[in-house]
């Protein structure tokens, strides 16, 4: 009941609000802190009874050379309170770290964010990776940030990409079909 009729609907409003310019950062952050506190605190319970659904697994990062994280971190807390499972590999996370986690972990999604213009080439450079290594047709790739434009994600053969963490959360649920 908490997280299906209370906390699925109140992010979704929380993203919607975000996305319309009537809440910012700030607000988004308290919300996703608050959306994490609650899940811990159930955890245990929604293990024990199977009713925390896992939507599926993404593997999220910021690319080599970039060390911001808000925006990752945004989306990882709206993924989580989702019911996906989010491993996150942190900051400046390299192409071999992204490749050798997708081959370990088999997420059904990575998701690479950069705020740096002159690190969105580590996204390609992932991407190209994982098609040399034979992991590109096992993985959908998404990735986002401040510079990170739809002509861009598709020049570098990405799945899809958001400016923001709302509308990543969306785009995983979409990917997955989950609506």
């Amino acid at each position: 009941e908490v997280v299906s009729r209370g906390l699925i609907p109140a992010i979704t409003i929380v993203g919607d609000k975000f996305q319309n310019g009537q809440i910012y950062i700030p607000e988004m952050m308290m919300a996703g802190r608050m959306l994490s506190m609650i899940l811990d605190h159930f955890k245990q319970d929604l293990a024990e009874k199977g009713e925390m659904k896992k939507l599926g697994t993404v593997i999220i990062g910021t690319v080599r050379g970039d060390l911001h994280d808000i925006g990752k971190n945004l989306v990882a807390m709206i993924l989580k309170g989702q019911g996906f499972q989010v491993e996150d590999l942190g900051v400046s996370v390299s192409t071999d770290n992204f490749v050798q986690a997708v081959r370990n972990k088999k997420p059904d999604i990575l998701a690479m964010s950069a705020l740096l213009t002159t690190t969105m080439t580590e996204m390609k450079n992932t991407i190209d990776v994982l098609k040399s290594e034979g992991l590109r047709d096992k993985v959908k790739v998404i990735v986002g940030g401040a510079p990170v434009t739809p002509a861009f994600a598709e020049q570098i053969g990405a799945d899809g990409n958001s400016y923001d963490a709302p509308g990543a959360a969306k785009l995983c649920r979409e990917i997955l079909q989950y609506g």
